[in-house]
């Protein structure tokens, strides 16, 4: 869990994390022209959620595709709330 704690400490990935939630799968071009720094610096931000598996990635030719891994976040949900019933 250290590494999925990580990844969400920093605004950008959770921004990324959003735009994915909003607006469904996206390649990382997509996802790079929706902010203001370097093609690397989202690719290395896109490899620390991948990393802990909050996105997933498919590659289909040359584009590489992004999404939310929604049982990670179920995950988290649960273990959360399992603090609110004790």
């Amino acid at each position: 869990m250290k590494d999925l704690f990580k990844a969400l400490s920093d605004s950008t990935r959770r921004e990324i994390l959003d735009l994915l939630q909003e607006h469904g799968e996206m390649t990382a071009g997509e996802i790079h022209d929706s902010f203001d720094v370097s093609k690397s610096n989202i690719s290395q931000h896109l490899k620390i959620l991948s990393h802990s598996d909050l996105v997933y990635s498919r590659k289909v030719g040359q584009y590489v595709y992004y999404n939310i891994n929604v049982s990670v976040f179920e995950e988290i949900m649960h273990w959360v709330l399992k603090f609110k019933e004790k």
